[in-house]
């Protein structure tokens, strides 16, 4: 460009007057001098654009290198992410059989508790009939006993003239209050079992 100027300069020059010629010289020097300068500015700016572009392409190259660097992060975290969830899943679902294990042994043991409860209770229930009617038996018992004592006192007090006259067959009478004697005994003997 600046060669193109120069020479469209000496042309002008060549076909100009000497005045003419001072006057287009000084103006043509005023031009080159213009040109150079703007060449020089051109190829500072060139210079200048060079190296933001060979830096840029350096930054580039760079963040290239970290946008590689980060895609195998991020590949390692999604593998490692996968892996995490898939682990996870693992132990919820088996953390889910265990719980459902439990809930089958919490109800068999419950049942198992209810069945026990009923036939402990049942046989409480039982056992306090029992003891209600052992009681009652221990009364009876005592009754009984005081019977028993009554008769041996009665048979103790018997001579050989109460049995004498127990026998006499003519009128009978010492063997009725006898008979009388064994029917209140065996009333009150009578009263005395314990119903089943």
């Amino acid at each position: 460009m600046v060669r193109l100027v120069l020479i469209s300069a000496v042309a002008a020059l060549a076909f100009a007057g000497p005045a003419q010629a001072q006057s287009e010289t000084d103006r043509l020097r005023e031009a080159l001098r213009s040109a150079t300068a703007q060449t020089r500015m051109l190829e500072d700016q060139r210079t200048q654009l060079q190296a933001r572009l060979a830096e840029a392409d350096r930054a580039r190259t760079a963040l290239q290198g970290q946008v590689d660097q980060l895609k195998g992060q991020l590949k390692e975290v999604e593998v490692a992410h996968r892996t995490a969830v898939e682990t996870f899943n693992q132990k919820l679902e088996e953390r889910n059989e265990v719980l459902e294990r439990w809930k089958s042994a919490y109800a068999e043991a419950a049942t198992v508790a209810r069945t026990k409860d009923a036939e402990r209770a049942k046989f409480e229930g039982e056992s306090n009939a029992c003891k209600v009617r052992a009681k009652s038996c221990e009364g009876k018992n005592k009754e009984l006993v005081k019977i028993g004592q009554e008769l041996m006192r009665a048979y103790e007090g018997v001579t050989i003239g109460d049995i004498v006259g127990g026998r006499e067959p003519m009128f009978g009478l010492r063997r009725v209050d006898v008979q009388n004697l064994l029917q209140d005994y065996g009333g009150k003997i009578r009263e005395q079992k314990v119903a089943p």
